[in-house]
């Protein structure tokens, strides 16, 4: 059997009722290409896992009722705004990133801003410092050093009078046994999988057709 491109297939012409049949027989080879793009992708997973995640929380508390006791909405929001702003620039300085590494010992600055830290955060409440690494307990280390450097730093700035506003309250209230799991789940990884290896058989349905010969 010998497999020729199929004249149907070119990129610029318009789909027809026989594309969708021939998508629609090869029903079998569906089931056979996401068995094995699930076990490809299942092989890649623990061959080459993805580093170990943990987080860390923070507590933000704005308060809103005494910053703002009219309650006027647009100065709120800009409040919420400028504040969160300014939070996050702290989360991200030199020096916080510096008490970071130096914590850890074998990390750098540069290291820190290119992905190993992550922060994720709403206008108010609990902010996620999650920190990435191959092994799970330096991970929660390097979290843990993030969020009460980042809290140390906020709370010396409110101090100041050109710094946050008075009224925010910032707290650690997770930097201890952190939780900690994969950055990447293996459902992901086999739906991927799953997901390309279907993707590349509809290319080889579509674009080429089985010749007798």
């Amino acid at each position: 059997m010998k497999f020729i491109l199929h004249p149907s297939s070119f990129i610029f012409s318009p789909p027809s009722s026989d594309d969708l049949i021939r998508l629609l027989r090869a029903w079998r080879f569906w089931l056979l290409a996401a068995l094995l793009g699930g076990l490809v992708s299942a092989a890649i997973y623990f061959v080459a896992p993805p580093p170990y995640r943990a987080r860390a929380v923070v507590n933000v508390d704005f308060n809103l009722e005494e910053a703002w006791p009219q309650e006027i909405d647009r100065q709120q929001f800009y409040y919420l705004e400028r504040e969160t702003r300014k939070l996050e620039e702290i989360a991200w300085s030199d020096a916080v990133l510096q008490a970071v590494a130096d914590a850890d010992g074998k990390v750098t600055v540069r290291e820190l801003r290119e992905g190993k830290l992550q922060l994720s955060q709403p206008a108010e409440a609990g902010w996620h410092f999650y920190a990435d690494d191959g092994d799970a307990q330096r991970a929660e280390t390097l979290a843990s050093a993030w969020a009460q450097s980042f809290a140390d730093a906020a709370q010396a700035n409110i101090d100041t009078q050109s710094g946050l506003n008075s009224f925010i309250k910032v707290e650690v209230t997770q930097s201890a046994n952190l939780p900690k799991q994969r950055s990447a789940p293996l459902s992901a990884y086999l739906l991927a999988g799953t997901v390309a290896a279907w993707f590349l058989g509809a290319f080889a349905v579509l674009f080429f057709a089985p010749r007798q010969g």
